[in-house]
């Protein structure tokens, strides 16, 4: 997800996350390990947008600097199109996640601290 935004993160993962309306857990299939989410809501074919809004989501369970992450991500937001990255974020981001992108499109360059300021 991250080296495909090529937002540089470092991190490697033992685990494929697929995101699926019926199953959730880990499982292992052969020898790799799956991490099924069940998510309400999720497009049929990733778009650069929707994997922007998701590593934003997700920014918790990462195991990167946050605010480097979500500085890089705002970097990319301004370079994105803003139509369909907005869409992205209405129909797919969580709360935190709207608050982020609405500033990171309104300023052009959001400040990480507020996300984490304002992150329980």
């Amino acid at each position: 997800m991250c080296s495909e935004q090529r937002l540089r993160t470092t991190q490697l993962y033992d685990k494929t996350v697929v995101y699926n309306h019926k199953r959730h857990g880990v499982f292992q299939l052969g020898n790799r390990k799956f991490a099924f989410r069940m998510k309400p809501r999720f497009p049929k074919s990733l778009t650069k947008e929707f994997l922007l809004v998701d590593l934003v989501n997700n920014v918790d369970q990462l195991a990167e600097a946050r605010d480097e992450v979500l500085k890089r991500v705002a970097q990319r937001a301004a370079s994105s199109d803003p139509r369909r990255l907005r869409h992205a974020v209405r129909e797919y981001g969580n709360e935190r996640t709207k608050k982020f992108f609405d500033r990171a499109l309104r300023l052009g360059e959001p400040q990480p601290r507020d996300f984490l300021h304002n992150h329980p």
